[in-house]
C-alpha cells in the first residue's frame, strides 16, 4: 500500500431505498469510493440474477465523481453512519434523435397533435383541416387519411391496446379509427355542446377490451361512451366552466381540471364526485399522473422493443395480467401523484386518492404553464411555460430541481423518453430541443420546422420522435 492510500478517511455507510428501507448492515468504505464501485457492493447486496443500473445520493445530492466530491459541500458528521440512497435506473437506454429523416407533407392546415401508439408502431396525427391522418413508419409516408369530421380536431388519444384511435373536434364531436385500414369504428360519439378539449381512455389492466373513453368538454362536463354501443354511459357535471383535461387513474378514479380553478376527482364506476382539489388562482390547463406513462403503455415494455414495432400479442387476460404488473410496479406502495399547471404559474401536487389538501406548491415559472408531465420512472416532473423555460421537480416532493433555458419563444409541449433519461420540447420558435435530464443541459438542437411547433411526441419504443405545427408539416426525427 503506498502511504497515500494508508491515510484515506474512511466513512461508515448504508445503503438505502427510496422508501427508506435498509440493504444489508453499515459497512466502512474509502471515502474516495467512485459510483462505479458503489455499484459492484449495492448489486451483490441485492443478489440479483442481472446487474441493474443504479444511481446514488447523499442528502438528495447525487453522486456523480465520487463520495468525496458530493461530500465536499455539505457538513457531514464522521461518526455516524451516512445514508447513501440508491435508485435503480432503467436498464435501456433511449439514443438522443439527431436528424430529420422525413418531412411529411399531406395536412392543409396547422397540425395541433401528434401521439405514437402504445408500441410505437402507428403514428397519427390530428390538424386543422378537419382531417386525422395515420402515418406508416417503416416507409415514413402518408398510409391512410380519416375524413368524418367537419371542424377543427383538437384532441387526440389511443386506446391502451393500440387497436382504436379516438379524436374530438371543434363541433364537440367525437370518431373512432382502426389504425390498421384508417376506417371509422362504429358510430359518431355526439352529445357535448361545445368543443372537445381532451380525451382518456381506461386502463388496459382494468379492462383489457378498451371499452370506454372519457371526453372533456368547453361545455363543462365530462362524458364517459361506452364505444362498443357507440352511446353515452355517464355524464359528470359539477365543473362551472370549460373543463380543460381528463385522465383516468389505474385505482379507479377518473381526474378533471377545469377552468373554474378546481380539480375534481370522481369513482369511474359509478361517476360519484369523490373531492374537490382546490389552491389554483386561475384556469388549470394541464394534469399529470405519476403513472401516465405506464397506462399509456399498458402491456408494452419499453425495455423489450423491437427496432420494428408490434402490436403486443396474448389473449386478452394475459395483457390485462402484464398490463397489472407494469402498473404495480411503477405504482410501488403509494397511491398514484396528480401535478396541475395553471394559468397562475403555479402547479401543485397532489395525492387526490387521500387528500384534497396538496402536497407542495411549486412556484418558479413566469407565465401560464402549457404542459406538464411526469417521466415514466415517476421521478421527476418537467413543466413547460410560455416563459420560455422548462423547468425540473422532484416527483416525489414536488422540489424544484433546475430550468432548461435555450427557447426563445413559448414552450408548447414536451415528451420524455421511455428510459426518463432525455426530454425533447417543441416551442413557438421553430425548433425542437432535446435535453439531457441528468446533466440538465441541451443534449441537440433541432432546427427544420419553418413555423411554430404545436406538437410533439417521442415514440415509446425509443426510436423516433414526430413533431407537427403551423407549418403543416409532420416531421419524424431519429438518431
Amino acid at each position: 500500500m503506498s502511504p497515500d492510500e494508508e491515510d484515506v478517511q474512511r466513512l461508515l455507510i448504508q445503503f438505502r431505498d427510496e422508501a427508506g428501507e435498509c440493504l444489508g448492515s453499515p459497512f466502512d468504505v474509502p471515502v474516495t469510493i467512485t459510483p462505479d464501485k458503489l455499484q459492484l457492493v449495492c448489486n451483490a447486496l441485492l443478489q440479483k440474477d442481472e446487474p441493474v443500473p443504479l444511481a446514488f445520493f447523499v442528502h438528495d445530492a447525487e453522486i456523480v465523481a465520487s463520495l468525496e466530491k458530493t461530500l465536499a459541500g455539505q457538513s457531514v458528521e464522521t461518526e455516524k453512519v451516512l445514508d447513501i440512497i440508491y435508485q435503480p435506473q432503467a436498464v435501456f437506454r433511449v439514443r438522443a434523435v439527431t436528424r430529420c429523416t422525413s418531412s411529411l407533407e399531406g395536412h392543409t392546415e396547422a397540425v395541433i397533435s401528434v401521439a405514437f401508439s402504445p408500441t410505437g408502431k402507428y403514428l397519427a396525427s390530428g390538424s386543422g383541416d378537419t382531417t386525422v391522418r395515420f402515418w406508416d413508419l417503416s416507409t415514413e409516408t402518408p398510409q391512410f387519411t380519416a375524413k368524418g369530421h367537419r371542424h377543427w380536431v383538437l384532441s387526440i388519444a389511443w386506446s391502451p391496446d393500440g387497436k382504436k384511435l379516438a379524436s374530438g373536434c371543434k363541433n364537440g364531436q367525437i370518431f373512432l379509427w382502426d389504425p390498421a385500414t384508417g376506417s371509422q369504428i362504429g358510430r359518431v360519439l355526439s352529445g357535448h355542446s361545445k368543443w372537445i378539449t381532451w380525451l382518456c381512455w381506461e386502463p388496459l389492466h382494468r379492462n383489457p377490451e378498451c371499452r370506454y373513453l372519457a371526453s372533456a368538454s368547453k361545455d363543462g362536463s365530462i362524458r364517459i361512451w361506452d364505444t362498443l354501443m357507440g352511446r353515452c354511459d355517464k355524464i359528470l357535471t359539477s365543473h362551472t366552466q370549460s373543463v380543460t383535461c381528463v385522465k383516468w387513474g389505474g385505482d379507479g378514479l377518473l381526474y378533471s381540471s377545469s377552468q373554474d380553478r378546481t380539480i375534481k376527482v370522481w369513482r369511474s364506476q359509478d361517476g360519484v364526485l369523490c373531492r374537490t382539489l382546490q389552491g389554483h388562482a386561475h384556469w388549470v390547463n394541464t394534469m399529470a399522473l405519476s403513472t401516465d406513462y405506464v397506462l399509456r403503455t399498458g402491456a408494452f415494455e419499453p425495455a423489450e422493443a423491437t427496432i420494428n414495432p408490434q402490436d403486443v400479442k396474448g389473449s386478452l387476460s394475459e395483457l390485462k395480467e402484464r398490463a397489472l404488473q407494469r402498473y404495480n410496479q411503477v405504482r410501488g406502495q403509494d397511491p398514484e401523484r396528480l401535478v396541475s399547471g395553471s394559468d397562475d404559474f403555479t402547479l401543485f401536487l397532489w395525492r387526490p386518492a387521500e387528500d384534497k389538501k396538496p402536497l407542495e406548491r411549486m412556484t418558479g415559472h413566469q407565465a401560464l404553464i402549457n404542459q406538464v408531465l411526469f417521466s415514466p420512472d415517476t421521478r421527476t416532473i418537467a413543466s413547460a411555460s410560455f416563459d420560455k423555460s422548462i423547468k425540473l421537480w422532484d416527483g416525489r416532493t414536488g422540489k424544484y430541481l433546475t430550468s432548461l433555458r435555450g427557447h426563445v419563444s413559448a414552450v408548447y409541449q414536451i415528451a420524455w423518453s421511455a428510459d426518463s433519461r432525455l426530454l425533447v420540447s417543441g416551442s413557438s420558435d421553430s425548433t425542437l430541443k432535446v435535453w439531457d435530464a441528468k446533466t440538465k443541459k441541451l443534449a441537440i438542437d433541432l432546427p427544420g420546422h419553418a413555423d411554430e411547433v404545436y406538437a410533439a411526441d417521442w415514440s415509446p419504443d425509443g426510436q423516433r420522435v414526430a413533431s407537427g405545427g403551423k407549418d403543416k408539416c409532420l416531421r419524424i426525427w431519429r438518431r
